[in-house]
């Protein structure tokens, strides 16, 4: 499976998700493909192995005349990376446009997902969009108040 039943709708959907995208955050490929139902003919099994990478498909398909309505530059793979070749020209204005978002970079080029992970759209535009709620970026933190710590 390359490339889901209906690519040209399932695109569309895609870059509907990442046009609400604010600047100075980010999203990952699994994160989109997690807010979008199953296409009809397409077991859940299957969306969960091929969601993200379909998702990514749909942004590599980001055109130069799309660029300036789809914010391409804040969606990143699932450890915060570019997934682009890194000596790319289109690597370096991903991280160029980022940074001028305030977004930072780690000294290993990996994004923080717990600082600049995007929450998602609100729940109204989730709901009139008939999308689900995305799965979270944000990773639960060990520090808990009022609770002892024991190693």
């Amino acid at each position: 499976m390359n490339f889901p039943p209906d690519a040209k709708s399932y695109f569309e959907i895609v870059w509907k998700i990442v046009r609400e995208i604010p600047a100075g955050v980010v999203s990952t490929y699994g994160q989109l493909a997690s807010m979008i139902p199953a296409p009809p003919g397409v077991e859940e099994a299957d969306y969960e192995r091929y969601g993200a990478v379909w998702a990514g498909k749909a942004m590599n398909a980001v055109s130069s005349a799309d660029d300036g309505e789809i914010p391409w530059q804040r969606v990143v793979n699932s450890q915060g990376g570019i997934s682009l070749p890194a000596d790319s020209l289109a690597a370096a204005e991903q991280h160029k446009r980022l940074e001028a978002e305030g977004v930072v970079f780690s000294g290993s080029g990996k994004i923080n997902l717990n600082t600049y992970g995007w929450d998602g759209p609100s729940s109204d535009w989730l709901r009139e969009n008939r999308l689900l709620t995305p799965k979270l970026l944000k990773k639960p933190t060990d520090d808990k108040p009022g609770q002892m710590r024991l190693f």
